[in-house]
């Protein structure tokens, strides 16, 4: 990472934390009501469903919509607040978010819908908006991608129109940038932060598989075989059907859980995968994990775990955070990808490490007392 000019903009925002959104989808409706419903949470105080509600300064308060990005007809045109609550949204409603002003604005498809999506979702017939053009005019600091899994094509655009409107930017899909060098090194050319990729939930399946992975390991105890089978309700379940999708997915979870062992696994001794949609779901997203191993003596030891959470209200936590860490960076005039915020927040970041580690690299870069090179 290194620190160069100051950001067009920066000053006037250096109190708030603008934030674009690409596709107003589930995980967008859980991120804007967050705002709402923690909005006032203190720093000095406990809050149920945060890691932090103060990050050097900024709190939840200070995170604002300043633009947002889809293809739906049901969305186009409509103000964030009303569109968080169109179809096929499916999410659990916990806050009410009030009127925000913020136009949702066209976006090009490009691979943003695939074959299972354009199922249920209408393609708004406005013409395209200059995305670029938009963040600029709304001042926004840190764009962020809920793109469609698979989206690789738009993905790269929207990172494109990030690096063209001096935006920070947040791949919370499965579509690697901030692991990609090249993508590394443009955003620091521009003093532009990164983090990436492929979003951790709060306690989702793959931080307890990693957890549980990580535990055995450090206790003596080899890993022989495991798998991790996800299913839910959601659209991102329905995607998920069109197996070609899926690849970046599959790859991103099973290197988020072999990368916390010394011996890696042979390809036929591990799954990790979603699995199937069941639409009565709806936003619930159900995992069972198995776990084969091998302890004192040569005894076999078996593990299994059922995990219920709601999908998206499990990601909005993190994200608020990685919001929060991408403008400190940009306050900071540091560019490239943010290494210990992305390997805490996200499965498929630049670097692997523990995630005691990757705490603990980000609570120094919060604090700003380290400053490390990729």
């Amino acid at each position: 990472m290194r620190a160069s000019a100051p950001r067009r903009g920066s000053i006037a925002n250096r109190n708030k934390v603008r934030v674009g959104i690409v596709g107003v989808g589930n995980c967008a409706s859980s991120f804007v009501q967050g705002l709402s419903y923690y909005h006032d949470a203190r720093g000095n105080e406990p809050v149920p469903g945060l890691m932090n509600a103060e990050l050097n300064g900024y709190r939840i308060g200070d995170i604002e919509i300043s633009a947002a990005f889809d293809v739906s007809a049901s969305k186009v045109g409509h103000d964030v607040s009303e569109a968080l609550l169109a179809p096929p949204n499916n999410t659990h409603r916990f806050s009410t978010v009030p009127w925000l002003g913020v136009r949702v604005e066209r976006g090009p498809t490009l691979d943003g819908l695939g074959r299972y999506l354009r199922e249920s979702i209408d393609e708004s017939e406005e013409p395209e908006a200059d995305v670029s053009d938009v963040l600029q005019r709304t001042r926004t600091d840190v764009l962020v991608s809920y793109l469609p899994v698979g989206s690789q094509r738009a993905t790269e655009w929207y990172a494109e129109r990030a690096l063209e409107a001096r935006c920070a930017f947040v791949n919370c899909i499965p579509v690697f940038i901030a692991s990609n060098p090249t993508w590394q090194r443009r955003f620091e050319q521009q003093s532009l932060p990164l983090i990436g990729d492929d979003i951790k939930s709060q306690v989702g399946a793959t931080i307890v598989h990693r957890a549980l992975t990580n535990l055995l390991r450090q206790r003596g105890v080899r890993l022989d075989r495991t798998y991790q089978l996800n299913f839910g309700g959601n659209s991102d379940f329905q995607n998920m059907l069109e197996r070609e999708r899926l690849e970046s997915k599959k790859k991103s979870k099973t290197q988020a859980v072999t990368s916390q062992l010394d011996v890696p696994l042979a390809a036929g001794d591990i799954h990790v995968g979603p699995s199937d949609y069941v639409p009565w779901l709806g936003d619930r997203k159900c995992a069972y994990i198995r776990m084969e191993a091998t302890t004192f003596g040569g005894v076999p030891l078996n593990l299994e775990l059922k995990l219920e959470v709601w999908d998206s209200p499990n990601s909005a936590g993190v994200v608020i955070d990685a919001v929060r860490c991408a403008k400190i960076g940009l306050d900071r005039r540091i560019g490239g990808a943010l290494i210990g915020p992305s390997s805490y927040f996200m499965k498929s970041p630049p670097r692997q490490f523990t995630d005691d580690e990757a705490g603990r690299l980000t609570a120094n870069f919060i604090r700003g007392e380290v400053e490390e090179e990729v």
